[in-house]
């Protein structure tokens, strides 16, 4: 294989990125340096795994260290912004963010253990509706909860937890294909819980038609957001979604382990018949401070929540909510969509080696903004090495041979795709020899 690329395209480049619409925000993110090559900052594609730091974070943190130095305990009742209250600050730009109301979101915990708190009040298995769907590439860690709860409930996790495949010969699971299920095999689903864009492929799966088609047939339905949050628009509110969690570290850019959401319809919000682990922030606060051994219900997402909100962790997903708020979901998906063509683009160009093959979706409608690579006979892990160390790019390995690359709209640009391809084409070209 020999590498295509030259001085006129990666001018091309450039020039999209002088001339496109939206221009990026690089410069309100910390970007790290190259590791190699001849550039001085990373193609940071690895937003699919983590997010850059956004400049303003820093910021945000240092006024809560401060906060604390002057105040102490003070700090939970500072009338600039007091930490007890800390957590609504994030209510409406994450309302705005998912399509939701105010109400039915709240920012907690981690990911896993929003959809653990979530499953004790949605998944109600009976002798005959028992079965919880998920894809078979779901995330590990879905995986483990959806049998754990199977088995805590005392069904065989085997035989209770299906796990839905592609078709023979194809990389991704068709929404299509899900909805088919439902309609032949609803009656005994009794949860459905499915990515919303696949970390491995970087599928966007049809959330609203299989939401419909999965309620029609009397199960409920929540999605595990982790890639869709930050990354694609949402209307969970509007397409009647029972409940959702997601992180805040990938494309919300909100820190490594940082605080995750949930998002509970406004439906259920009033139910005081759904089983709840409950803890003390998620009492009304009216009577919070009461210390009443019985639980004040309230209306809003807020009831699941458990624990007083981590401020350190808060502080930087609401730096980061502000530049979403700033810019808008269309606008990001926009310039998501216009990075992601141009770096496939780039890649069936440059990269003309029947070892490689695109496993991600073909219409920018189906997909994130990630483009999934898989490298047949060379192993992922080298050639993220490589990428990194000989050519300052950034992305995720999964074994044995995948490679994904994550354009971020927020800060990167087309220059970033064309190193991307350029660095991809190079490694593959050198293990050729």
């Amino acid at each position: 294989m020999t590498l295509t690329t030259t001085t006129t395209d990666e001018d091309q480049a450039r020039q999209l990125d002088e001339h496109d619409p939206m221009s990026t925000l690089r410069d309100q993110f910390h970007i790290p340096p190259a590791s190699g090559g001849p550039f001085v900052e990373a193609a940071y594609m690895a937003g699919s795994s983590l997010g850059l730091q956004p400049r303003s974070a820093a910021r945000a943190l240092a006024a809560e260290l401060e906060t604390w130095a002057q105040f102490g305990v003070a700090g939970h009742e500072h009338p600039a912004r007091p930490w007890m209250s800390y957590h609504e600050l994030l209510r409406a730009p994450t309302a705005r963010l998912t399509g939701a109301l105010p109400a039915e979101v709240a920012l907690m915990n981690s990911l896993t253990v929003n959809l653990h708190l979530l499953m004790v009040s949605f998944y109600r298995p009976t002798t005959e509706r028992h079965a919880i769907l998920i894809e078979d590439s779901a995330f590990n860690s879905d995986s483990y909860a959806v049998r754990s709860q199977a088995a805590f409930h005392g069904y065989d996790p085997d035989r209770a937890v299906i796990r839905l495949r592609p078709r023979p010969g194809e990389d991704t699971l068709r929404s299509e294909d899900v909805i088919d299920y439902l309609n032949r095999e609803g009656h005994r689903v009794a949860l459905v819980l499915l990515g919303g864009v696949n970390y491995y492929t970087g599928e966007l799966l049809d959330i609203p038609a299989i939401t419909l088609a999965a309620q029609a047939q009397g199960a409920v339905v929540g999605w595990d957001l982790a890639h869709a949050a930050g990354n694609v628009p949402l209307r969970l509110h509007d397409w009647n979604v029972d409940f959702a969690a997601w992180c805040s570290y990938k494309y919300l850019n909100g820190g490594p382990g940082g605080i995750a959401g949930a998002f509970v319809h406004e439906r259920h919000l009033d139910d005081t018949s759904l089983p709840k682990f409950n803890g003390w922030w998620g009492t009304d606060p009216k009577t919070r401070f009461e210390m009443r051994p019985g639980f004040d219900h309230t209306a809003s997402a807020d009831s699941w929540q458990l624990s007083n909100t981590s401020i350190m962790a808060a502080a930087p997903v609401l730096a980061s909510l502000r530049i979403f708020d700033d810019i808008g979901m269309e606008a990001l998906r926009g310039r998501s969509v216009r990075l992601t063509n141009y770096l496939e683009a780039l890649l069936d160009e440059l990269c003309r080696d029947p070892r490689l093959t695109i496993i991600t979706p073909r219409e920018p409608a189906q997909r994130g903004a990630q483009i999934s690579v898989r490298i047949k006979g060379l192993e992922a892990e080298k050639v993220r090495d490589a990428l990194r160390y000989e050519h300052g790019v950034y992305t995720d390995d999964r074994k044995p041979d995948v490679i994904r690359f994550a354009p971020v709209p927020l800060y990167n640009t087309f220059h970033d795709c064309w190193r991307a391809a350029a660095g991809l084409a190079d490694v593959i070209s050198k293990h050729s020899q």
